[in-house]
């Protein structure tokens, strides 16, 4: 185990790379627009260089006229030659890695290219600054006194055509640097294996005896690790295990729909919860202060941003503006460019921004998950905050849950179907119909519009889904664990019909 002595040299080493920060705190733009020409350089001899003639762009307009916005489809066969061995299509330096991503809507898999820049310049050193600023703020931090517990994703490392594929979470636990895995739980066998009931039954075995400072997972299957520790232990909460535990580092969801449940599990004043924003194409930004729900925009990974607003939004037909003209509280869906050889990628993922200096951004969702069959223009940050004011007045407690529109029929009227499973039930169901309704109504005007006289949108109907029913059809799926998640809105009933015929 980790001595003291340990803990205050490493959170020293830390703490110094918030010097290397204050650069592109102060001079935003500047490191951008030079890491998109350091970018246009190193790739200008590579494939895609030579087709959008990388060599001779000059500005940041030229770069947007002559490359395109472009989803995964589009780059899909360019992708699979590069699995397939062959080298220097989109990035110079050889590529053997690429991380395996199936998304929340489609069975069809993606392989994300991941280059040793990405891993390096991106991904550690964004584990590295999210440790770094967790120190800042709090100095008499001592998580290197213990360990942290890490949550990864539940597939192995495979081999391919001498390449190699797997959950983001999984190449960086294999390529994990040593000072990294000497202060981490579970080891590395454990955290790499392939069938997650029984890897969560072994981390829950190699774990509740050693002394965890700090929680490293997405917040639902984190969850779900913690009540199955409670379980083993017969404990009441979390902090009778690991008593010095200090923070819990999560991303992937939202977390407001899980915050009552993670602060009773552990019940702890000082408690903190630190959010990232992270994805299998890159690192993008970290919450940077205590108790906030913002996060820090990180720009010197090696990944240059753009921005579409949503209200003009097309595809990849799309108009995007670079950082220097966003603006505050307006929706933007993200555009990358990354030391992966992703070039002007549509990642789908919303966020808005809620300060320029620094750049601070919260995420809003997806660009594919939202509802607006009937104009309602419903996102999930509408639907989590709804639910949330919805809980907090009846004392629900919400696990999983997923919303798909009711079609109209003749003179009906349409409307919107949610599948909602309760960890703790409120005792009048149609009360927290009302509220939710109510809520959303109060958050989005076009939802409001819709929901006049029951015109265009009903009243939402709300189905209780039993115990375990999302983990079953995840199971079902073969998509347990880690970066797998429940889609929460959609345009189609898809989801919700196969949810429902497992009720």
């Amino acid at each position: 185990m980790p001595f003291p002595i340990v803990n205050s040299i490493i959170s020293w080493f830390l703490k110094k790379r918030k010097h290397q920060m204050e650069l592109f705190l102060k001079y935003p733009i500047y490191v951008q627009d030079e890491l998109l020409f350091k970018l246009l350089q190193k790739a200008k001899d590579t494939e895609v260089g030579l087709k959008y003639e990388f060599s001779t762009i000059n500005n940041y307009n030229e770069f947007a006229q002559k490359v395109p916005i472009q989803q995964y489809e589009t780059i899909e066969p360019l992708i699979e030659r590069a699995r397939k061995g062959e080298q220097n299509i989109f990035w110079p330096t050889p590529i053997k890695w690429f991380a395996k991503s199936s998304g929340t809507t489609n069975a069809k898999s993606k392989f994300i290219p991941v280059s040793e820049e990405a891993l390096e310049d991106c991904h550690f050193k964004a584990g590295k600054d999210m440790l770094c600023l967790f120190f800042n703020n709090n100095p008499e931090a001592e998580l290197f006194t213990g360990k942290g517990l890490r949550l990864g994703g539940s597939s192995a490392v495979y081999e391919d055509n001498n390449s190699y594929f797997g959950d983001l979470s999984a190449i960086i636990i294999e390529n994990m640097p040593f000072w990294a895995d000497f202060s981490s739980a579970p080891k590395q066998e454990t955290a790499l294996m392939a069938e997650w009931e029984t890897k969560m039954k072994a981390i829950v075995d190699e774990t509740i005896d050693e002394d965890i400072t700090s929680l490293v997972g997405v917040p639902s299957w984190m969850l779900v690790l913690l009540n199955n520790v409670l379980e083993r232990t017969g404990k009441t909460n979390i902090l009778e295990v690991w008593p010095n535990l200090e923070v819990y580092f999560h991303g992937g969801v939202n977390f407001n729909p899980y915050r009552e449940q993670f602060k009773k599990l552990i019940p702890k004043k000082d408690f903190k919860y630190y959010e990232t924003y992270n994805a299998s194409e890159g690192f993008f930004a970290i919450q940077d202060v205590n108790n906030s729900y913002d996060l820090l925009l990180m720009l010197d990974y090696g990944i240059f941003y753009e921005f579409i607003p949503m209200d003009k939004f097309d595809g990849e037909n799309s108009i995007a503006i670079p950082l220097s003209k966003v603006k505050l509280h307006k929706n933007y869906a993200m555009v990358i460019t990354t030391n992966g050889g992703l070039w002007r990628y549509l990642i789908g993922d919303t966020v808005k921004f809620t300060s320029l200096n620094p750049y601070r951004i919260r995420i809003t969702g997806r660009t594919k998950h939202f509802i607006n069959v009937f104009g309602e223009e419903l996102i999930i940050e509408n639907v989590e905050s709804a639910l949330k004011q919805a809980c907090l007045k009846t004392g629900a407690e919400v696990s999983e849950y997923t919303v798909a529109p009711v079609f109209m029929k003749e003179k009906d009227s349409g409307g919107h179907e949610w599948l909602i499973e309760f960890r703790k039930h409120p005792e009048c169901i149609n009360y927290f119909k009302e509220l939710l309704d109510n809520a959303l109504k109060s958050i989005n005007s076009d939802y409001e519009a819709k929901r006049y006289n029951n015109m265009t949108l009903a009243m939402p109907k709300i189905n209780i889904a039993r115990e375990g029913l999302f983990y079953d059809w995840l199971k079902q799926k073969g998509k347990l664990g880690g970066q797998h998640k429940i889609p929460r809105l959609s345009n189609s009933r898809k989801h919700l019909e196969e949810l429902l015929s497992l009720t």
